[in-house]
């Protein structure tokens, strides 16, 4: 089994946003095609809701990148680990907080394992603009998921 070590990630990147505030409230960019790489560029857009305590992943993408964001409410530990065979930063891991206390965009190359738990007190939003459908065009392919979750010797453990 690999022993992961804190790094930083090849591909991985992580963007703080900036909240345009006034009296009527605010506004986040959170998306801008001249700051991203065309290979990441989305294809799709969804939002998944996530509550308080619960994890999504650990979990990768054969042939996916995503192009999350963790703007609120609640905030978010996000864990990623470098698993790649050809990736000079392979047996890296990263954990850090993404959400309302830091609002982030989070580029997660294909084939980098991630998860990300809901660390706050409410119900959490986290945007995703994948690089690919969801089961290819009209829902007929198989979903782009190797899932850990399940897996009792699984190497990608939450510091929780």
């Amino acid at each position: 089994m690999i022993i992961f070590k804190d790094g930083v990630i090849a591909g991985v990147e992580i963007k703080k946003i900036k909240k345009y505030s006034d009296e009527r409230g605010w506004l986040m960019e959170v998306f801008r095609k001249d700051e991203i790489m065309d290979e990441f560029l989305p294809v799709m857009t969804y939002v998944s809701m996530t509550k308080p305590g619960v994890v999504r992943g650990p979990h990768e993408h054969v042939h996916q990148a995503d192009y999350f964001c963790f703007a609120g409410p609640s905030d978010f530990r996000v864990y990623l680990w470098d698993n790649r065979p050809a990736s000079f930063t392979k047996g890296n891991k990263m954990a850090f907080i993404a959400g309302e206390s830091a609002s982030s965009t989070v580029i997660v190359p294909k084939g980098i394992v991630h998860a990300y738990k809901n660390i706050g007190a409410c119900d959490g939003l986290v945007i995703n603009c994948p690089n690919r459908l969801f089961m290819g065009p009209g829902r007929k392919d198989p979903v782009d998921e190797v899932r850990y979750e399940g897996d009792p010797n699984s190497p990608y453990r939450l510091e929780i």
